[in-house]
């Protein structure tokens, strides 16, 4: 498996905040409010059909990072050249749904430059295993080894790593082993709300678990102070420790 993994490991670059907003001037407007307190941004679906590269481009500008969260699930031959796309962006890691099968999860990691690590996302946090056994038609009494099959999918095909829940995080760490990028979502402060995710855990929780980067939404952009809500959480990964690999 490719390694290599994108820049800033300390704490403004191990939380990705995700820029979850319906057009590019508010999202670039709490980019630049949070200032040097966060490296490191997530541009996902509702802010990319809004704005498109631009906003990519904006943050690029900016010197952050920039996370395209497009989950691409698609024929191999689109989702290379997709990934090609995002590489020309300036993205730095890149979302494809790890059920797109084998020979999708080969090309995007192929077609990706050096500088975009491809990840694989696992089951979406927002499932619980009644949900994820609709999906499949099939039941599925344990979602740990949903996670871990795809977890081996992804590693088999040469990406860089998954999108997984942080209850998972360690049993995707043992699948992908040392040098793998591991982004959990579904993050909360103790006492937080938990919104529509189904399998929450804390800052500290997802670090210790096996994260590499944790992917802080709403928590963040719906805060009357979102510096303060980026301060509590790098208490947070203080108290977890070293950065993972």
């Amino acid at each position: 498996m490719t390694t290599t993994a994108p820049e800033g490991q300390d704490a403004a670059g191990r939380v990705v905040v995700a820029l979850d907003l319906p057009a590019a001037a508010p999202a670039l407007a709490l980019v630049d409010r949070l200032g040097d307190a966060c490296t490191f941004y997530k541009v996902g679906l509702e802010l990319y059909t809004a704005a498109g590269p631009r906003v990519v481009e904006a943050l690029r500008e900016r010197g952050k990072n920039v996370f395209l969260d497009l989950k691409l699930h698609d024929i191999p031959n689109t989702v290379a050249r997709a990934t090609a796309r995002a590489g020309e962006q300036g993205a730095a890691l890149l979302t494809v749904h790890a059920m797109g099968g084998p020979a999708m999860l080969a090309v995007a990691a192929q077609a990706a430059p050096p500088s975009l690590a491809v990840l694989g996302v696992t089951v979406l946090t927002s499932l619980d295993g009644t949900a994820l056994e609709a999906v499949l038609g099939r039941p599925a009494p344990d979602m740990e080894d949903e996670v871990a099959r795809l977890a081996a999918l992804v590693r088999d095909a040469g990406l860089h790593g998954v999108v997984c829940s942080a209850a998972e995080a360690a049993l995707a760490r043992r699948v992908l082993g040392p040098g793998a990028e591991i982004v959990t979502p579904g993050i909360r402060l103790p006492g937080g709300a938990v919104h529509d995710q189904r399998r929450t855990r804390t800052p500290a929780e997802a670090f210790r678990a096996g994260a590499s980067r944790i992917v802080a939404g709403r928590m963040v952009t719906s805060a009357p102070d979102p510096v303060a809500v980026l301060r509590r959480v790098s208490s947070e990964l203080a108290a977890a420790g070293p950065s993972r690999p």
